[in-house]
C-alpha cells in the first residue's frame, strides 16, 4: 500500500515572493545556462549549412541577418550570455571567499551591468535590418 506524504512547503510555488537575491541569482543562472545550451544546437544547425557549400552558408546567414526577429533574438542572446558570464564571475569570487557579505549587492550589480551593456549594444545589433 502506498502512503500519502506531506511534502510541506517544498511545492508551495507561491513562495517566490520570499526568494532572496541568492535564489534569484541561482534561478537566472540555471535558466541562462539552458538557453545557451539551446542556442548551441541552433548555432550548430546554422553552421551545418556550410556542408552544402559556401554559397548556401552565405545565403543562410544573409537571410537570417536581414530579419528583425533574428536581430531581436540576438540582443536577447547577448543579454543571456552577458548575465551568465557576470554571474559566473560573481560566483567564482564568492567561492573564493571574496564578497560573501555582499552577495545580493553583487547580484544586483551584475543585473544592472548586463542591462547597461545590452542597451548600449542595441543600435549596433539593429543597424541595417529591413523590416
Amino acid at each position: 500500500m502506498s502512503q500519502s506524504y506531506n511534502r510541506g512547503l517544498i511545492e508551495d510555488f507561491s513562495r517566490w515572493r520570499e526568494f532572496s537575491a541568492g535564489m534569484w541569482a541561482w534561478i537566472f543562472h540555471k535558466f541562462t545556462g539552458w538557453v545557451l545550451v539551446g542556442y548551441l544546437f541552433t548555432h550548430i544547425a546554422v553552421l551545418s549549412t556550410a556542408l552544402s557549400g559556401a554559397a548556401t552558408y552565405t545565403n543562410t546567414i544573409q537571410a537570417l541577418e536581414s530579419l528583425l526577429v533574428v536581430r531581436i533574438l540576438e540582443v536577447g542572446l547577448l543579454a543571456v550570455a552577458v548575465f551568465h558570464i557576470l554571474n559566473g564571475v560573481r560566483l567564482l569570487f564568492v567561492d573564493l571567499g571574496v564578497g560573501l557579505e555582499a552577495q545580493d549587492k553583487s547580484f544586483y550589480a551584475s543585473l544592472i551591468l548586463t542591462g547597461v551593456i545590452v542597451i548600449a549594444s542595441i543600435p549596433t545589433f539593429l543597424s541595417g535590418v529591413s523590416i
